[in-house]
Formats: C-alpha cells, structure tokens, sequence
C-alpha cells in the first residue's frame, strides 16, 4: 500500500463531508485511491467522531448514529457558533433543534 500525507487524507475527509458529499466511488476515481483506502478511512474517521455520511444523501437521510453526533458537537453551542456550524455542514439551524428534540 503506497503511503498517502496528511494533505491526501484531508482532502479526502474534505470531498466526503459535508456540503460536498461526494462518494467514495467518485472520490476514488477522481483521486485513484482504492476503494478499500478510503472506506477504512471513512471508517476511522467515524470512530473518532466526525460527521462522515456513507452516502450522498442530505442530512434528512441521515441515520440516527449521525444525527445524534451533531447534537453532541453542538451540544453548549451558542446561536451564532451553531449557525456556523449548520453552513459548514450543510443543515439548517432547524434541522439541528430537530435532531435535538428527536434525540431527547
């Protein structure tokens, strides 16, 4: 396996985030990291908390495991760091109270 840099795996964590979403597949043509590279990327990037979506699908379609790692990321957020927050990931703020009160 040929050794990627810390810039390759940002970029990568970039395009798989939100509000790009791209998919492993277009990632993996785009770049020409195989396939399994990226998928045990996506996987340690999960464990260690980040909002990685396993699809393209918009934060609607996201699972209850994504959901409720938004709510703990902005959980003690004020107003002004949780509309930050919401741009940077693609969700509006209603979205975010939504998962709030689902997870409560």
């Amino acid at each position: 396996m040929r050794p990627y840099n810390e810039a390759v795996k940002a970029d990568v964590r970039r395009r798989m985030s939100p509000p790009h979403r791209q998919s492993v597949a277009e990632i993996s043509q785009e770049l020409g990291i195989h396939l399994i590279i990226l998928y045990k990327w996506r996987k340690s990037w999960r464990l260690q908390g980040e909002v990685v979506p396993a699809a393209q699908n918009d934060p609607e379609g996201w699972g209850p495991a994504y959901k409720f790692t938004v709510v703990l990321e902005t959980a003690g957020f004020n107003a002004a760091e949780i509309g930050g927050y919401s741009r940077e990931q693609g969700l509006f703020s209603k979205q975010l109270l939504f998962y709030l009160i689902e997870s409560s």
